[in-house]
């Protein structure tokens, strides 16, 4: 496969050649507010949008979803299959049918929550959600798994930090042959290292791969625009005048104190930059 790989932790110096190619932040005040938001993930058609809300420690996150309607986001309402345990990661398969996620939910009801990640996938219906399905033990191992994420073909690609890997935790793929999945391949030294890679982004095509150490991110349906996760800091900025505390306690509390935020850029200028 000829494959390209961005990793996430180029950006910034990448960014700084290129002065216009910055990430703008996204639906500023109803999606990046001054909570905790990161990892979206949008529908095929482009106006459901997934995303995770959390704890300013990461400790809990909830899948969220809003629908584009005239032209605007909606206010973000947990997603009915999450709230319970904590849940992120989510992608949407090509057809729209099908959500993959993370979850540290046990496989089994009555039992406590895990102590680590699995994949789990839900069916998105006509008439709302089916059950959550915990994918079995070709995909998920006594460690945790992040990050799912499907090409056209159906191979499913992901992070792991299982046994035998290169590093803390590896990109994996498990190829769909005969409407099944198979053993997870580890992608091997051009992608994995001693370090930790966990979050991938596989293009439709499989033609190129992004990779993260942090904060992981998707390329929308129609190849434009690569969406991502960001806890950069606009309160550091040097402001033109004294604020006062009102002024002050609205910036605390908005999009860009650090908390984290989603952020968008045209994925051509990142193309045109990458090794």
């Amino acid at each position: 496969m000829n494959q390209r790989t961005i990793t996430l932790l180029l950006f910034a110096a990448l960014l700084v050649q290129h002065a216009t190619a910055q990430p703008r932040i996204f639906a500023e005040g109803v999606i990046s507010t001054g909570d905790y938001e990161t990892h979206p993930a949008f529908s095929p058609t482009g106006d459901t949008l997934y995303f995770l809300k959390g704890l300013p420690d990461a400790g809990f996150f909830s899948i969220c979803v809003s629908y584009k309607k005239e032209g605007k986001w909606t206010i973000p309402q947990v997603a009915p299959f999450s709230g319970q345990y904590t849940d992120a990661d989510p992608f949407v398969t090509r057809d729209g049918k099908m959500l993959y996620f993370v979850s540290n939910r046990p496989a089994k009801a009555g039992e406590p929550a895990r102590s680590d990640w699995d994949i789990w996938k839900v069916e998105i219906t006509a008439n709302g959600w089916g059950k959550p399905i915990h994918l079995d033990s070709t995909i998920n191992s006594s460690s945790s798994e992040y990050f799912p994420t499907l090409a056209d073909n159906g191979n499913l690609y992901f992070g792991s930090g299982r046994k035998g890997g290169k590093g803390r935790s590896d990109i994996y793929v498990s190829r769909f042959i005969d409407g099944h999945y198979g053993p997870p391949e580890n992608l091997g030294n051009s992608i994995n290292t001693a370090d930790n890679e966990y979050e991938p982004y596989i293009a439709p095509d499989e033609s190129y791969l992004i990779s993260a150490t942090e904060w992981g991110g998707k390329v929308t349906r129609d190849g434009k625009y690569f969406f991502f996760g960001s806890s950069r800091n606009k309160i550091r900025d040097t402001l033109p005048q004294r604020e006062d505390m009102k002024a002050f306690d609205h910036r605390l509390h908005s999009a860009g104190n650090g908390l984290g935020d989603i952020y968008y850029i045209e994925m051509k200028s990142l193309l045109s930059v990458s090794p």
